[in-house]
């Protein structure tokens, strides 16, 4: 009966048994072939999320556009133009980032206090996602730098007032983060396909 002979590929896929046999597989090479699959995160990659710049505007608009469009998670008008999405998203008060993957912008996002007066201790934030980067671990990333950010600036916690309860990615992100749903608005938001749904708000302590 032939033996194995494993082979590798560039792309660290596990290693492959050639033959009609595969009795002679190294299972510690296996081991360690998944174990770098687990711990690769957005921190192995090239990622940057840094303050965006002047510059920048063109690639968030590029992330907004067809978020704003297909209108199932912003409560934004489904044909707002360029000049006044970017407005809304670097309005003052907004401190906005972005998220860079290989030299790309691929996500922003925006950290602001969420009421003003006795409610400025609390930090709200939008983010988005290139609709080709969803998957990746960007908003995972951008939410964990908010997180920190906003302990930079003293927040004492961080709430989200309105997230579409339909973008399940979304809900189960937030409370992988450490969010729980604190209230629910029920048919509080129209969804262009699935009709009035409910949102939720959703909260996390940061002391």
């Amino acid at each position: 009966m032939r033996g194995c002979t494993e082979t590798e590929s560039s792309s660290g896929d596990l290693p492959r048994c050639r033959g009609k046999s595969a009795q002679r597989i190294d299972y510690e090479r296996v081991i360690a072939a998944l174990r770098h699959r687990t711990e690769k995160s957005w921190q192995d990659t090239s990622m940057l999320i840094r303050a965006a710049a002047p510059d920048d505007s063109d690639a968030i608009w590029s992330i907004m556009e067809p978020i704003v469009r297909a209108g199932e998670t912003y409560t934004l008008p489904r044909d707002m133009e360029k000049e006044a999405a970017l407005a809304y998203w670097q309005s003052a008060g907004h401190e906005v980032f972005v998220a860079e993957d290989e030299g790309q912008v691929v996500g922003t996002y925006f950290l602001m206090a969420n009421q003003k007066g006795g409610g400025s201790h609390v930090a709200n934030c939008g983010y988005m996602t290139s609709v080709a980067a969803m998957g990746r671990g960007v908003a995972r990333a951008m939410c964990a730098h908010s997180l920190e950010r906003a302990r930079e600036r003293g927040f004492r916690a961080m709430q989200f007032n309105f997230v579409v309860s339909t973008n399940e990615r979304a809900v189960r992100l937030w409370q992988s983060l450490g969010f729980a749903i604190v209230g629910r608005l029920p048919g509080a938001f129209d969804h262009p396909a699935q009709g009035y749904v409910d949102a939720y708000v959703m909260y996390r302590d940061l002391t």
